[in-house]
């Protein structure tokens, strides 16, 4: 019986049928047949499962198609990492380049603030070493430096004379000390030299251009504020400034008079 069963059926024979009958019942017929075939094979598969014999079995073509698939699948998976691998590769090179130029420019900024540091250390060195000059400036300036018998004001050093003399003979007298008679240009300075007391010689003059004349100071300069007394501010031949009267303001006195006088340098 076994080997009925594994005796694989002859398809190639025709079924008998009777004459009476059409080529559709032939076809009919033929059709059964191979159904009946498909049912045998089915049935010799689930036997030879059962019965542990052979399992080998050619694949059906859909599950051939799959396999390809998966093949083809596969292999697109791995183009497509390489091509990944590939650019990171790329980028990685890009960005240690990037960052080897990034690190130069760092070592280089780092440089330049340590030399701005040091250029700050030796400008801060310099901004001492000027103070202290200013300061010594300074100190000149508020009257430590004037000669002795002499007493500073603002940027000046002034020398009030116990000796008599005429405007000529006191301007030469002060010319001998490096400097000239006095010269008032502010309210401030006109109150410091009054403080002085008594009436001296000053730096001012009748200068005559064209017929006409002019008070003007030693150096050239014209008169910048005026502290006249009443009735002395004409110019007058001969006639030279003298400060300061009992309300502290400028007489005219001629030439030949003796006075004390003010010196400024």
């Amino acid at each position: 019986m076994s080997s009925d069963i594994y005796a694989k059926p002859d398809l190639s024979k025709k079924v008998r049928y009777s004459r009476k009958q059409d080529g559709a019942e032939w076809e009919q017929r033929e059709v059964d047949i191979y159904e009946s075939t498909d049912e045998m094979r089915d049935s010799y598969d689930h036997f030879q499962s059962q019965e542990g014999g052979p399992q080998t079995l050619n694949p059906p073509s859909v599950l051939k198609g799959s396999f390809r698939c998966a093949t083809l699948g596969l292999r697109v998976l791995c183009l497509l990492m390489l091509a990944g691998i590939i650019i990171l590769s790329i980028c990685y090179a890009l960005n240690k380049s990037e960052f080897n130029k990034l690190h130069f420019k760092h070592n280089k900024l780092n440089h330049s603030y340590n030399e701005l540091q040091t250029e700050h250390q030796e400008t801060k060195r310099l901004n001492s070493q000027l103070q202290e000059e200013v300061k010594k400036l300074k100190e000149k300036i508020e009257g430590k430096w004037c000669p002795e018998e002499w007493t500073r004001f603002g940027c000046s050093c002034y020398f009030k004379s116990t000796e008599w003399k005429t405007w000529s003979e006191s301007r030469r007298a002060c010319q001998d000390k490096g400097a000239d008679l006095v010269m008032i240009n502010s309210k401030e300075e006109q109150e410091f030299i009054s403080k002085f007391g008594g009436e001296s010689w000053i730096g001012l003059y009748v200068k005559y251009t064209s017929g006409r004349s002019k008070w003007e100071w030693v150096d050239g300069s014209a008169l910048t504020e005026t502290f006249w007394a009443p009735e002395h501010e004409n110019p007058s031949y001969n006639h030279y400034g003298v400060c300061c009267d009992g309300d502290g303001r400028w007489t005219r006195s001629y030439y030949s008079y003796s006075k004390t006088f003010i010196c400024e340098k």
